[in-house]
This record gives structure tokens, C-alpha cells and sequence, in this order.
């Protein structure tokens, strides 16, 4: 998508999909469900096709999830991400972490699903930005992990 914040895209699909007399579920399907995943990112609107299908296979409700950027959440982001880096303050991840503040409150992430015998079929439209914080969290959170467990290994070497 071109645009960086989907709140318009989002009273759109709202919209659509109660003009289509389907129910919204707010829920989130997570990565470890089973699922299909609608391609369609080169049609901006694919997620219009994707509720005509649920309508057409008759789908009782299409479940309704936006991600949008806190800056409580970005804020612990550009800590971890300095912290990570000290005491360059010049780090790529401090720095991508500071320039996604301008995208802070705006909505970054939609997922649509619906369940049709016991699949779970998703469309997901997503911001570039969006998927570089994910992507910058994804790698702070790795970051972290290696300290702990290397924090935990010494606690082991030091009993043993």
C-alpha cells in the first residue's frame, strides 16, 4: 500500500463488510493457526474480492484485526534498540527505531479472515513501515533473547 497510515482503509472495509450484511468478529488470527493467505498485493482492492468470498461461501463472520503503532510500544522499542547499541547512538536499529515516530498512533496493520470447512482463509494489508517495525522489533527481541540466554548460562557455570 502507498499510504502510510489505513484508518481510511479501515472505515472502508468496515463499511464493506456491514454493507455486505456480514458480521466483524474483532479477533486476530495468529501465525500458528492453519491458514490460507489471500494474494492479491499487486490489487488494492483484493480485500474487497476476499469479502465477496466470504459472503459467497457463506461465511457467518469475517474476523477484524488493525495493528496500530503506540507509542508506548515504540517508546520500549528505541530503549531496547539503545540500549542494545550503547553507546553508539549512531546504530541502524536506534535509528530506524527513532524515524518510525512520525508513524506513531496511525494504523499499520489490517487482517481479515473468515473460516470456510475448517480453514482459516486470511487477507493481510500491511504499510512498509509497518513491516520495518516488525521487523526491527523481530531483531530487538533476538538481541534479547541471546542476552538472557547467555545471562542464564553463566548463572549455570557459577552453580556447577
Amino acid at each position: 500500500m502507498s499510504t502510510d497510515n489505513l484508518l481510511s482503509l479501515k472505515d472502508d472495509m468496515v463499511a464493506f463488510i456491514e454493507g455486505h450484511g456480514l458480521v466483524r468478529l474483532p479477533g486476530y488470527i495468529t501465525e500458528d493457526i492453519p491458514s490460507v493467505v489471500w494474494e492479491g498485493e499487486h490489487n488494492p482492492d483484493a480485500w474487497k474480492d476476499f469479502v465477496e468470498m466470504a459472503k459467497r461461501v457463506g461465511a457467518p463472520f469475517v474476523t477484524f484485526s488493525e495493528m496500530r503503532l503506540e507509542r508506548e510500544e515504540l517508546d520500549r522499542l528505541i530503549e531496547e534498540a539503545g540500549e542494545m547499541n550503547f553507546p553508539d547512538e549512531e546504530a541502524s536499529e536506534l535509528v530506524e527505531a527513532q524515524w518510525l515516530r512520525k508513524y506513531a498512533g496511525m494504523v499499520g496493520y489490517i487482517q481479515l479472515g473468515f473460516i470456510y470447512q475448517g480453514i482459516v482463509f486470511l487477507h493481510e494489508t500491511t504499510t512498509e513501515w509497518y513491516e520495518r517495525f516488525q521487523s526491527l522489533l523481530e531483531d530487538v527481541e533476538s538481541f534479547n533473547d541471546i542476552i538472557i540466554d547467555d545471562h542464564d548460562h553463566e548463572h549455570d557455570e557459577e552453580d556447577e
